[in-house]
């Protein structure tokens, strides 16, 4: 269905009956990333699957004001009452879990539980968030320059996702035709406009959440298991669960077990 949010027309894919879970999914991909994983969560949920701004059949607009994060955020407050969601569960991976945080910090009223795989908080000091926006914007730039082709081709194989390059042929011509349907524009400024620079540290927030936070990390991702142990000490009410040979996108890589955990800690907070 579509939703429109302040002039843009948001893609949202639905399913299910039972508690909502609020799909957030990373930077480059879109709502048809839960469909595989997904299989695997508890028959007890009606799944609501967001396409991000710049991403999926979501409008991308030219206007970069309208990427940054509290925008977003703002996008997303919207999405839950059209939909008279009330409160809700909330995954989030990478990006999509940057996302979740924000809203969650902006508006923790909204939040039942919150799931974040391979997320990061923000960055904690301005010269850090100073190098990483330079970063950002020289990717945005590097992808609307080349293009979309050459732009996956050089995303699929940075270090971050290099045990993707484990997952089957098929797997990986999946994942390449799905960030492949995204635009440049859309991408680029997504990168600009909600970055991990760009955005605002959470990191002093994280003490203040009173709700369930799961956290989930691939073993193979040693930065972002370093982050979610920093985390995971803040969290007054954390589990953090490490999977084995998983990198970054856990639910892309053991799909399976991700879609178990999610759903025992769903079910009963534990996992």
């Amino acid at each position: 269905m579509k939703i429109l949010c302040s002039g843009i027309e948001y893609n949202i894919e639905i399913r299910g009956e039972g508690e909502a879970l609020v799909l957030l999914h990373g930077f480059t991909g879109s709502a048809e990333n839960w469909d595989y994983p997904s299989r695997f969560f508890s028959e007890n949920l009606k799944l609501i699957a967001i396409d991000i701004i710049g991403h999926g059949k979501t409008e991308s607009p030219t206007d970069l004001s309208r990427y940054s994060m509290v925008r977003v955020v703002e996008d997303l407050k919207l999405i839950f009452d059209t939909l008279n969601i009330g409160k809700a569960a909330i995954l989030g991976y990478s990006m999509g879990g940057r996302l979740a945080l924000s809203f969650a910090a902006l508006y923790p009223e909204y939040i039942n539980s919150l799931i974040l795989e391979s997320a990061s908080p923000g960055l904690n000091n301005e010269q850090e968030r100073d190098v990483r926006t330079k970063s950002d914007w020289k990717l945005a730039e590097f992808i609307e320059g080349k293009g979309m082709e050459a732009f996956v081709d050089y995303w699929s194989h940075i270090p971050l996702f290099q045990s993707q390059l484990l997952l089957s042929k098929e797997e990986q011509e999946s994942i390449k035709k799905q960030r492949l349907n995204n635009t440049k524009h859309g991408l680029a400024n997504s990168l600009r406009g909600m970055g991990t620079g760009a955005q605002a540290s959470w990191w002093n927030t994280l003490k203040t959440l009173s709700f369930r936070v799961l956290l989930i990390t691939g073993s193979l991702d040693k930065k972002f298991c370093k982050l979610a142990a920093e985390m995971n000490e803040l969290l007054t009410a954390g589990v953090w669960v490490i999977i084995e040979n998983a990198g970054h996108a856990v639910h892309v890589e053991q799909p399976e077990e991700f879609g178990h955990i999610v759903s025992d800690f769903l079910a009963d907070g534990k996992v």
